[in-house]
């Protein structure tokens, strides 16, 4: 019986270890939307003003220099099942116990790379709203929507002597853009 005992014991801490390992290599396969957006950037800013062109100032949640050009990201940290298109006015998400909704984000996107485009017009400026690895979009991703693996596959930063070089050709432009920004008040942020 003492036999029996130890076994069993033995088998649970083996289960429990097994448990432990698969956990942590799946949350190592997850990648972390910050962390995405730290290995793609050559430079970045977070959470900004930006001149609308008309006499406003939009906020930028995330401005990411990359080697190809400046990326303008909506971080959306919504785990679950996401239904959305570019024609919803609302997208929703189901998560583990509840059920929301939440306006379609594209529409602001497309109003911040408007406003970037006017600081730099001779760059490239892309939108993304960026979900995490967990949001599923089974029915179909919209359009600009990204996920953390897709944006460090098409946005891999250059070696150090490419991103040196990236530097100085970017370097204009994205002083402009530094110059034209003013950072967020704490209170005021999304």
């Amino acid at each position: 019986m003492l036999i029996e005992y130890w076994i069993a014991l033995g088998g649970l801490i083996l289960a429990v270890i097994a448990a432990l390992f698969a956990i942590r290599y799946w949350r190592r396969r997850r990648v972390d939307v910050l962390a995405a957006l730290r290995t793609v950037a050559v430079e970045s800013l977070e959470n900004v003003l930006v001149p609308d062109g008309m006499g406003g100032r939009i906020q930028v949640e995330q401005l990411v220099l990359t080697a190809q050009g400046i990326l303008v990201v909506d971080v959306k940290r919504f785990e679950g099942v996401i239904f959305g298109s570019d024609r919803m006015n609302e997208w929703t998400v189901i998560a583990r116990r509840r059920r929301f909704t939440f306006p379609n984000p594209q529409s602001a996107l497309y109003d911040r790379v408007a406003a970037i485009k006017q600081l730099v017009r001779d760059v490239t400026v892309i939108g993304y709203v960026l979900f995490p690895d967990a949001a599923d979009f089974s029915k179909g991703r919209p359009r600009d929507v990204i996920q953390p693996r897709e944006l460090v596959e098409r946005h891999k930063k250059p070696d150090r002597s490419a991103t040196e070089r990236l530097g100085l050709a970017f370097a204009q432009h994205w002083e402009r853009i530094r110059e034209a920004v003013e950072p967020v008040p704490p209170t005021h942020r999304r």
